[in-house]
């Protein structure tokens, strides 16, 4: 087996340029494979770790009557009492975080322009609200007792050409179904660098969206961050009680896993286009050795080297190319997939409402994604190299010693 490889090698080595470019091939197709992956996985993992922390958290709980879709601010279809309700769920170990939020639809309006936004009402000294303290880029944070304040989102502050300290009018409606309007001064502006959410959500202190939606001491939903998020499930079952529905972030997140799984299968037909086109070259290198080497083909087959021997050699030709490519290919693939890992490509405003990404997707390249594309890139190469071997096994010794 030693002696074959060897053999092998040296032939690669004959026409060295020709056998290099076919090794790149596949080191280029796997590197392309990689960082596909790696993206693909960063779009999906940052799409998740973005909407827990701004959207869904790790859980929620609701009142079991509330319907998301119609953002009901009637009593019954809230959480009465949530921060009564949120000091027993912050007692269970696994729980990090637990605040209450109330969720309303409203119009913001300067001058001639209106642009339809949701109002959050928040408890402004929760720490689940750090991705909009961190992402402050003028102003200031609200307090708890802010009747007057507003924070509003970078994209929206910039359609609507207002800046912090200018007043804007907010018109939201109310738990008996009116609508009321209210003046507010911009505090601050953020952003979460996920246009999609900054560009239609607005802040004010939980209180003040009581207030104005004449909820009082309700809220549409308690927020939960937990400190291991595979503790999930068994906090939801802790949670569990009558005339409340707890929703996991599974559940609030069924688009985006839908659209990973999706985005798989089509992925898995990419890679074998890509890894065809690429042993498409391997295959072209080994027939224009065959055609090259016809006449030394048929000596070795005149003094006995069988068939199989011959299409063994040619094989091991193709795993000295396929191996030799699928290394620089890994460590070219790694390097591209952590530049992109750590500086990102910028999308900039793409996303719709249940998918949020951010203006930057982060390549992640796990060791999973790495070992299964290795594995594909080698048994394809492999594969597509017999046609060339079984045709060097199947040529006769006289004609090929006559070079036909």
């Amino acid at each position: 087996m030693i002696q074959l490889f060897k053999l092998a090698y040296r032939n690669l080595n004959r026409n060295r340029r020709r056998s290099i470019l076919s090794a790149f091939a596949v080191s280029m197709g796997l590197a392309l494979l990689l960082l596909i992956a790696a993206v693909l996985k960063g779009e999906m993992q940052g799409s998740i770790n973005t909407t827990i922390r701004l959207v869904s958290g790790h859980l929620q709980v609701r009142s079991a009557s509330y319907v998301e879709a119609k953002s009901s601010l009637k009593w019954e279809d809230l959480v009465a009492n949530p921060d009564q309700l949120a000091t027993q769920i912050q007692a269970i170990p696994q729980v990090s975080v637990v605040t209450a939020r109330l969720f309303a639809t409203g119009i913001v309006t300067v001058g001639n322009r209106s642009i339809g936004v949701q109002l959050i009402g928040i408890d402004p000294l929760s720490d689940a609200n750090a991705p909009i303290v961190q992402g402050l880029t003028s102003g200031n944070f609200l307090t708890p007792d802010d009747r007057e304040g507003i924070l509003m989102g970078q994209p929206l502050a910039d359609r609507l050409n207002v800046k912090v300290g200018d007043q804007v009018n907010l018109l939201a409606n109310t738990s008996n179904g009116d609508v009321i309007e209210q003046a507010f001064l911009i505090r601050g502006i953020y952003s979460t660098h996920t246009p999609v959410y900054d560009k239609s959500s607005i802040f004010v202190p939980l209180a003040k969206a009581q207030a104005i939606t004449q909820t009082e001491n309700h809220a549409s939903a308690l927020f939960i961050l937990l400190k291991d998020v595979n503790q999930t499930a068994a906090v939801a079952t802790a949670i569990n009680g009558p005339g409340y529905k707890i929703l996991t972030w599974q559940n609030m997140n069924e688009l985006v896993t839908q659209t990973e799984d999706l985005a798989n299968a089509y992925m898995f037909i990419i890679y074998l286009i890509v890894l065809a086109v690429t042993a498409t070259v391997i295959v072209n290198t080994l027939i224009m050795a065959v055609f090259e080497r016809t006449r030394e083909i048929g000596i070795l087959a005149s003094i006995g080297m069988k068939g199989r021997s011959i299409m063994a050699l040619f094989l091991a030709e193709a795993s000295l190319l396929a191996i030799g490519g699928i290394a620089f290919g890994v460590l070219l693939g790694w390097l591209i997939c952590l530049y992109f890992g750590k500086f990102g490509f910028f999308i900039g405003n793409v996303g719709t409402t249940g998918l949020l990404l951010g203006d930057r997707i982060y390549a992640i390249l796990t060791v999973s994604d790495t070992i299964n594309l290795t594995i594909i890139a080698l048994i394809v190469t492999l594969v597509a190299s017999l046609y060339p071997a079984i045709l060097a096994a199947r040529l006769e010794p006289v004609d090929a010693l006559h070079g036909k």
